[in-house]
């Protein structure tokens, strides 16, 4: 065998007696060509699904938006040489105008608004709490009540709707319920007081104070946008809650089977009981799925739309209606097809602006931002 030759050594500003690295070697012609070949084949791979898309998603918003700002009628194309565009005019015909259409907006606003403020959080706390119950391993049938509280959310939303009407109707279970209690149930979905409404009447204020009761935000008073969920919508809150509780219970139950039970253990060892180990060990590991939870419940409350149209069609006096369920009525039933695609893109941009303040809001507060506690660890940022 042949001894190495020895590496030279530089004296300069690489220090003595260190060895210059070896140069990059510059790909070869051949793998230049594999990798031309792989990047095609990707694409190939995927055209299908962006076409599908293209076609199906990206085509029909481009659409929607051209005709939010344009006077089309529904009659023809809407690119056609007759439509013309008109700007923010739909817009301000929801937002600036006083109106019907306003009111009707700012009351579909109202609706909703109490709808996600009820259903996210008694979603999110349900599923969690269920996904901790099924998760117990000494649990005896477990796998029969994991399936039974997620069967509700695949059953169809229509025949849990029909159900929930003749569950909440006037002469219905829920009622004959109430009746053992010594009081009288509601006629639900035909019931349009507001709960708060119903419990300062219990204190006997029954109209609105001078203070509430002119035309605030989007034609809507004060009294009425303080009037909380109509009866008809807290049926509606509880079907959503009983319905969805399960897909997310799933989300909870994979997160907690991948956390580690070393740190619970840990934290027992240290004498912190069962709900202490709970709040301050368990939730704060399961942030991430917290935030999927949450993000996904906003988006799924502000687009409720299939039980209103099935159930109540917005009523009674409008204290169901939705801007989901708004849009389809002014575009398909009204004929006003700019400010039907207006008032979807406003609830789109709505839905954006809550995930993003969601977002800021769970966001980690650990200290330092990251980019400095990244320069930090680096010698250099330990010396400065």
């Amino acid at each position: 065998m042949t001894a190495a030759p020895d590496v030279p050594t530089g004296s300069g500003a690489t220090g003595s007696g260190a060895a210059r690295p070896a140069a990059a070697t510059p790909p070869s012609g051949g793998a230049r060509r594999h990798h031309r070949r792989d990047v095609v084949a990707g694409w190939l791979f995927t055209l299908p699904v962006i076409v599908i898309l293209g076609v199906f998603l990206v085509v029909p918003v481009l659409m929607a938006a051209w005709v939010s700002v344009s006077d089309w009628t529904g009659r023809g194309s809407p690119f056609a040489s007759g439509v013309s565009f008109i700007g923010t005019q739909n817009y301000e015909q929801i937002l600036a105008e006083p109106g019907l259409q306003q009111r009707d907006f700012g009351i579909s606003l109202r609706n909703n608004l109490y709808y996600v403020l009820l259903v996210v959080p008694l979603q999110t706390i349900l599923s969690l709490l269920l996904a901790t119950a099924v998760n117990r391993r000494a649990m005896r049938g477990v796998g029969f009540f994991r399936t039974a509280f997620y069967f509700p959310s695949v059953t169809s939303s229509v025949a849990i709707t029909v159900l929930w009407l003749f569950l909440f109707s006037a002469t219905g279970p829920v009622n004959k319920v109430i009746s053992f209690l010594g009081l009288h149930g509601p006629n639900w979905f035909q019931d349009p007081r507001g709960l708060v409404h119903v419990i300062a009447g219990w204190f006997g204020i029954e109209a609105a104070p001078a203070a509430l009761s002119e035309p605030s935000a989007l034609g809507v008073t004060g009294w009425e946008w303080l009037a909380g969920p109509s009866v008809a919508m807290s049926a509606f809150i509880a079907m959503a809650v009983f319905t969805t509780s399960g897909t997310f219970m799933l989300l909870f139950l994979a997160a907690l089977q991948a956390l580690d039970p070393e740190v619970d253990e840990a934290a027992m060892m240290d004498g912190a009981n069962r709900f202490q180990r709970f709040t301050r060990i368990t939730v704060p590991q399961l942030r991430p799925t917290l935030f999927t939870v949450i993000t996904l419940g906003l988006i799924g409350t502000w687009q409720v739309f299939d039980q209103i149209y099935t159930g109540t069609q917005g009523g009674p006096s409008k204290t169901t209606l939705t801007p989901a369920y708004l849009s389809y009525t002014t575009a398909f039933e009204g004929q006003r097809w700019g400010q039907g695609a207006a008032i979807s893109f406003l609830l789109f941009f709505l839905i954006v602006l809550l995930t993003l303040l969601q977002r800021w809001v769970l966001r980690e507060r650990d200290g330092a931002p990251r980019g400095r506690r990244a320069r930090a660890a680096t010698p250099e940022g330990a010396r400065a």
